[in-house]
C-alpha cells in the first residue's frame, strides 16, 4: 500500500467534509471575515491534495523524492490549514500565531523542493 497516497485520499475526504460544513453548518456562526479565512484553509489544503496525488502518480520521481514532497505538503497542511480550522473553533490566535506562517513556510519550501526535482529530471 502507497501510505503517501492513503493519507492524501483522507485529506481529501476531510477537505469536502471541512468544506461542507464550512459552507452549511459555520455560515451563521461565523462572521464575514471568520468564514473567508476557514474557507482558505480548506482552499490550500485543496490545492495541496490535489498536487499530491500528482506528485505520488508521477513516475520520474523517486520514492524518496516523492517522500519528501509528501512530509513536506502533510506537515504544511497541518500547521497552515490545521491552525486556521483550530482558530475558527475558538482556539486562542495569540497562542499559535506563529503556526500558520510556519505551515505556509513549509508549504513553500515543499513547492521549491518540487521545482528542484523537475530541474533535476528535465521532466517538465
Amino acid at each position: 500500500m502507497n501510505k503517501n497516497l492513503f493519507v492524501t485520499a483522507i485529506l481529501g475526504a476531510t477537505t469536502i467534509i471541512l468544506g461542507a460544513f464550512g459552507a452549511h453548518a459555520l455560515q451563521e456562526t461565523l462572521s464575514l471575515q471568520e468564514l473567508k479565512s476557514f474557507e482558505t484553509g480548506v482552499r490550500y489544503q485543496m490545492y495541496h491534495v490535489l498536487v499530491l496525488l500528482f506528485v505520488n502518480t508521477f513516475k520520474n520521481f523517486t520514492k524518496k523524492s516523492k517522500n519528501v514532497v509528501s512530509m513536506l505538503f502533510f506537515v504544511g497542511i497541518l500547521f497552515f490549514s490545521g491552525s486556521i480550522y483550530a482558530i475558527t473553533f475558538g482556539v486562542d490566535a495569540k497562542s499559535i500565531w506563529f503556526v500558520t506562517p510556519l505551515g505556509g513556510l513549509i508549504l513553500i519550501v515543499g513547492w521549491i523542493f518540487l521545482a528542484i526535482e523537475f530541474l533535476k529530471k528535465k521532466a517538465y
